[in-house]
């Protein structure tokens, strides 16, 4: 079972302030991909006195710790996750921002056998799907 975001850094030794947990306790309940300022205003409705550079901060000692896995998806926005989730994949909705995840067994299949014909094993990947909804006209 994943360690928590706070069991993970004081595994990994890291100083745990009070505004740091309340972080990892948001980015721990977020079901979507926030950055740095949805988190900020989460953080905040708990400890007012959170400020965005400590939110960065943050962020930025637990993605170099592993702990965070960082997504630009074409906004110009850093969005961060768990690192420690099952493998997924992301559709994003390029009108309204949306972020999909999903898992298709055919996908990685065809993904294995992409690499293997080309000689490789894959060891890994990240597949982003930008995408409109369907019967919307698109201008990009």
């Amino acid at each position: 079972m994943p360690q928590s975001i706070i069991e993970r850094c004081e595994a990994q030794g890291l100083r745990l302030t009070e505004q740091r947990r309340i972080i990892a306790r948001v980015l721990e309940a977020a079901e979507d991909h926030p950055d740095v300022e949805e988190l900020h205003a989460r953080a905040s409705k708990v400890d007012p006195g959170i400020s965005i550079a400590t939110v960065y901060r943050t962020v930025k000692l637990f993605e170099e710790a592993g702990i965070l896995e960082r997504h630009e998806f074409r906004d110009g926005r850093a969005r961060y996750e768990t690192a420690d989730r099952d493998h997924h994949d992301h559709l994003i909705d390029i009108h309204s921002g949306e972020v999909i995840e999903f898992v298709d067994p055919e996908i990685e299949a065809l993904q294995e056998r992409i690499a293997e014909r080309l000689g490789y094993r894959l060891v890994g990947h990240r597949l982003e799907l930008y995408a409109v909804p369907v019967g919307r006209a698109t201008r990009s």
